[in-house]
């Protein structure tokens, strides 16, 4: 990685307000210089998509707006009078106050002032999530973890066989984060398990996270991020963990998932094999109509592939195009810059899914230098399909390449419900690259009608 970054794909640790909100009934508050926490949502809402702001998101989320005179004098007691005054107007289930650098300087403590309240008997924690203690997929697990100590503390577990706690994609980091955590409920509800699934619409907010400790185990869905909170639940509660570093993308990859949820689960291989059976049936189904399709306009047909996203959807729409639908990948760049000990993990992952093409991951935050290695891999070549953000349109543009939206910044493209995890997600993309060759122009209805006359 270079030593001046251009265009990073993530925000800094207090892009975890976003965490925060994904929680239903999560409100947080900010202790932040003016526009710290307006930018993060132009970020990871508006060029996420559009998503929306939410409840007491956007314009909504408290924050102290730290001046001067903080910085010289300190702003705790600001900060309380925000935290007072915050619960007063808005209606939530829990606070999380989070730190900005300018707090992180001066060393205002956010967790005692949580704790003041706290012991008030409100449902508070705080997080220092100073921006330069790294970016925010660090955010989001210092975040899961102090909610975890903070706000859950030492609860005694009642062990229920079949919950199971999910950890997996970053929310608005992650522009599908909603319909991937939805996909991911809903087979693993077929398999017969109890989803605590923490974040978006389809959880019970506040209440699931109070059922943490009860849980049979833990999965963490994830090249790496996470994996400190599995371990912290291992530590506190003596839950175990699956650790399955693959986002599951299509029939093959999502039937190994579920065999190996199954299996460690305990749920009989009989149900898990028909619940395997009935979705792949419906799956197959659909890809094989596509086959007149793919025989006739082969030809146009793009069958070179770039991802430049996180590593979890950059591996795992891979693993679904090359293992599948026989894509070569050229390069695929896995943008989250993380520890040393996360790029390994990143690399294992990219090992178990695409074993045939090791060298063509590449674990760089640098947007400059990807483009320009894609430049020179890319050539002449208009037979390529670019999975990233906005910022990639004008490279697909150069020789007519098509561009599939897997990151961000997304600021031309509305997103409400779309998913590429499972076997949903799986026929989502393949109608996103398939239906691409005709917004590239190269097919017309004039192409059409001279196949159909040579039938």
């Amino acid at each position: 990685m270079s030593a001046i970054i251009e265009q990073p794909r993530y925000t800094c640790a207090l892009g975890s307000q976003q965490t925060v909100l994904a929680i239903p009934k999560g409100i947080p508050i900010v202790h932040a210089g003016p526009g710290c926490s307006s930018k993060i949502f132009q970020y990871e809402n508006l060029d996420a998509g559009f998503q929306g702001e939410g409840y007491a998101g956007g314009g909504a989320v408290s924050c102290t707006n730290t001046s001067e005179q903080e910085v010289v004098f300190g702003g705790e007691e600001k900060l309380k009078a925000l935290v007072r005054n915050t619960f007063k107007i808005i209606k939530g289930d829990l606070f999380v106050i989070l730190s900005g650098c300018t707090a992180g300087i001066v060393g205002d403590d956010v967790k005692q002032v949580a704790s003041q309240f706290a012991s008030q008997g409100k449902p508070i924690v705080g997080v220092d999530t100073s921006g330069f203690r790294g970016n925010n997929y660090y955010g989001h697990e210092l975040v899961v973890n102090e909610i975890i100590n903070q706000f859950i503390g030492d609860a005694v577990p009642r062990r229920r066989e079949r919950l199971v706690n999910v950890f997996s994609v970053v929310p608005n980091q992650d522009p599908f984060w909603r319909a991937d955590l939805e996909e991911i409920k809903r087979l693993l509800a077929k398999l017969g398990l109890e989803v605590n699934i923490l974040f978006g619409d389809g959880s019970n907010g506040v209440s699931e996270w109070e059922d943490i400790p009860n849980a049979q185990f833990n999965l963490i869905l994830s090249p790496w991020v996470c994996l400190s909170t599995a371990k912290l639940l291992k530590e506190k509660y003596g839950t175990p963990y699956l650790h399955y570093p693959i986002l599951p993308v299509g029939a093959k990859a999502t039937g190994a998932f579920l065999r190996t949820v199954a299996e460690f689960a305990g749920v009989p291989k009989e149900h898990a094999e028909a619940v395997i059976k009935e979705e792949e049936k419906r799956f197959y189904h659909y890809l094989v109509s596509l086959g007149d399709f793919i025989a006739d306009l082969r030809n146009n047909i793009p069958y070179e592939l770039y991802a430049v996203a996180d590593s979890a959807y950059a591996i795992g729409t891979s693993d679904f195009l090359v293992n599948e639908l026989g894509f070569i990948p050229r390069g695929i760049y896995a943008t989250e810059n993380p520890s040393p000990s996360g790029e390994q993990r990143i690399r294992k992952a990219w090992s178990l899914a695409v074993s045939d093409y090791p060298d063509a991951l590449s674990v760089e935050a640098d947007g400059g230098m990807i483009q320009a290695d894609i430049r020179a891999k890319i050539g002449e070549s208009n037979r390529a399909v670019i999975l990233g953000s906005t910022w990639e349109s004008r490279l697909a543009a150069e020789h007519n390449n098509l561009l599939i939206h897997l990151s961000l910044p997304i600021a031309d493209d509305v997103i409400v419900n779309r998913s590429f995890t499972g076997y949903n997600g799986g026929l989502r993309l393949m109608e996103e690259i398939y239906s691409g060759i005709f917004r590239k122009g190269n097919i017309s209805q004039t192409t059409q009608t001279a196949k159909a006359s040579q039938i």
